[in-house]
C-alpha cells in the first residue's frame, strides 16, 4: 500500500515549499485535470485523473510508493480527505490546506461569512440545498455538474434572491457575476463554480458588531427561547388548531430540520410555521384569508425567520408548490389530506374536532399510503392565583407516517 498520502491544497496560489517537496517526491499523482498539467508534478510519476474519489482511494491503497492527491481549495472542507480517511482504505494521511473555495468567493464578494450557511448541491438531492436557501438569508452552494447555478435558480422559483456566481476561482479564467436569481437560469456557467445565495428579509435591526458562533445569522434577534410558545408571541387569541398543546405536538411529530421544506396549510396566525422555521426549515404557508397571510408574515418578520406565505385555497393551491417533506394541515378536511397524500411527503399531520371527522381524515391518509395514528389530546389550562380551571380543550391528534413502497 502506499507509505504516505499527502493531499494538497490549491487555490491557483504558487505551491508552498511543503507541497512543492511532497509534490516532488511523489511516485503516484491524482487531481482533476488542470492539477496533473501543473509543472511541479514529476514526470515519472503514475497518474490518476479523478473522478470517482473511492475508486481513486481504492488504487493509491494499493500503490507501493509515495501518493499525492491535489484538490482544489481545502481538501479538508468538503473535500476528498474525508473519503481518503475511511477505515477500510488504511491510509495515513497528511493535509497541506489552501484557501478554500468558499472562503475565496466571499473575498472576492468582500462580504463576512461567519453567520452564512454551506451546502453542497448535487443533482439527487438538490432540492434540499435548495431549502436551505429558502429558510436563510446567506447561504454558500458548492455547485456540482446538474447542480448548477441554474438549476439553483430554477428549483427556487418564485423565491428571489441574489447570486454571486464566482466560476473557476483561483484561475486564469476566474469571473464574478453578481445578478438576481431569475436571471441566472438564461446563462451558461463554467465549472467548477461557487455560489452565494443572498436575501429574504431578517427581522430585528441589524446587530452592532459580531457573533459569536458560526453559521447563525447576526442580524436575526436571538427570539424567545423555547418553541411551544404561548399565545401572546403570536399576537393572541389564536384559533383552535393553534392551541399551544396541539402546536407542540404536531411539531415534535413533524420533526422539521434544515434542509426540510415544510407546508403550513391553514396556517392561521403563523404560528406554527414560524416555530418550523425558526428549527431552520424552509416554510410555506398557506391560507385562503388574506387577512391571515397578512398575519403570518408579520409574525414571522418579527420572529426573524423566512416564510413564503402563500393566498390560496386548499386543495387547488397546492398544485404548483414545490414537494414537501412534511405537512401540517389546518383545516381542510379529508380532500385536502388526500390532496397532500398524492405528493409523499414523508409525515403529515392534521387535527380533528369530533371522532367522526376524525376516522374520515384517518381514512384517507390510509387509502394515500399512511400508517396512522390518533391520540386525543386534553388540556387543562389553569387560573394560577386562584387555581381553579381557566379553559379546557379536546382535540384528536392525527399523524401519518409514508409506508415505504415494497
Amino acid at each position: 500500500m502506499a507509505d504516505r498520502v499527502t493531499v494538497i491544497g490549491w487555490d491557483g496560489s504558487p505551491l508552498t515549499g511543503a507541497a512543492r517537496s511532497a509534490l516532488g517526491a511523489a511516485t503516484l499523482v491524482a487531481g482533476a485535470a488542470h492539477h496533473l498539467a501543473l509543472p511541479e508534478v514529476p514526470p515519472n510519476a503514475e497518474r490518476i485523473r479523478l473522478g470517482s474519489v473511492t475508486l481513486a482511494a481504492r488504487r493509491i491503497a494499493q500503490h507501493r510508493g509515495t501518493a499525492v492527491v491535489l484538490a482544489d481549495g481545502d481538501p479538508g472542507f468538503f473535500g476528498v480527505v474525508r473519503t481518503l480517511r475511511a477505515p477500510e482504505y488504511g491510509l495515513e494521511v497528511e493535509v497541506v490546506p489552501a484557501v478554500s473555495s468558499v472562503a475565496a468567493a466571499f473575498a472576492r464578494a468582500g462580504m463576512p461569512w461567519d453567520d452564512a450557511q454551506v451546502v453542497v448541491a448535487h443533482s439527487r438531492d438538490l432540492r434540499r440545498a435548495v431549502n436551505v436557501c429558502r429558510a436563510h438569508t446567506k447561504v454558500a452552494v458548492l455547485t456540482s455538474p446538474g447542480a448548477g447555478p441554474a438549476e439553483l435558480a430554477l428549483l427556487l422559483g418564485g423565491v428571489h434572491r441574489t447570486f454571486v456566481i464566482c466560476e473557476e476561482l483561483g484561475t486564469d479564467r476566474e469571473r464574478v457575476t453578481v445578478l438576481t436569481s431569475d436571471k441566472a437560469a438564461d446563462h451558461v456557467w463554467r465549472d467548477p463554480n461557487v455560489v452565494i445565495v443572498i436575501g429574504g428579509s431578517p427581522g430585528g435591526a441589524a446587530a452592532q458588531g459580531t457573533g459569536w458562533i458560526a453559521a447563525h445569522e447576526v442580524g436575526h434577534p436571538a427570539g424567545p427561547r423555547g418553541w411551544g410558545l404561548p399565545d401572546g408571541a403570536y399576537g393572541g387569541a389564536l384559533g383552535e388548531g393553534e392551541a399551544v398543546q396541539l402546536r407542540t405536538a404536531q411539531l415534535a411529530r413533524l420533526g422539521p430540520q434544515v434542509g426540510d421544506l415544510v407546508w403550513d396549510i391553514g396556517t392561521g396566525s403563523g404560528a406554527a410555521a414560524v416555530e418550523a422555521a425558526r428549527f431552520g426549515a424552509a416554510v410555506i404557508a398557506v391560507d385562503a384569508d388574506p387577512d391571515a397571510c397578512g398575519r403570518a408574515a408579520a409574525v414571522a418578520r418579527r420572529h426573524g425567520v423566512q416564510l413564503q406565505v402563500v393566498h390560496g385555497r386548499a386543495p387547488q393551491i397546492l398544485e404548483d408548490l414545490p414537494e414537501p417533506d412534511v405537512v401540517r394541515i389546518g383545516g381542510g378536511g379529508a380532500a385536502v389530506v388526500t390532496a397532500c397524500a398524492d405528493r409523499r411527503p414523508e409525515r403529515i399531520v392534521t387535527h380533528a374536532a369530533t371522532r367522526d371527522e376524525a376516522e374520515a381524515l384517518g381514512r384517507a391518509l390510509a387509502d394515500g399510503g399512511y400508517e396512522v395514528e390518533c391520540a386525543l389530546l386534553q388540556s387543562v389550562g389553569m387560573d394560577t392565583t386562584a387555581w381553579v380551571e381557566r379553559e379546557r380543550s379536546v382535540v384528536f391528534l392525527l399523524s401519518g407516517y409514508r409506508v415505504p413502497h415494497p
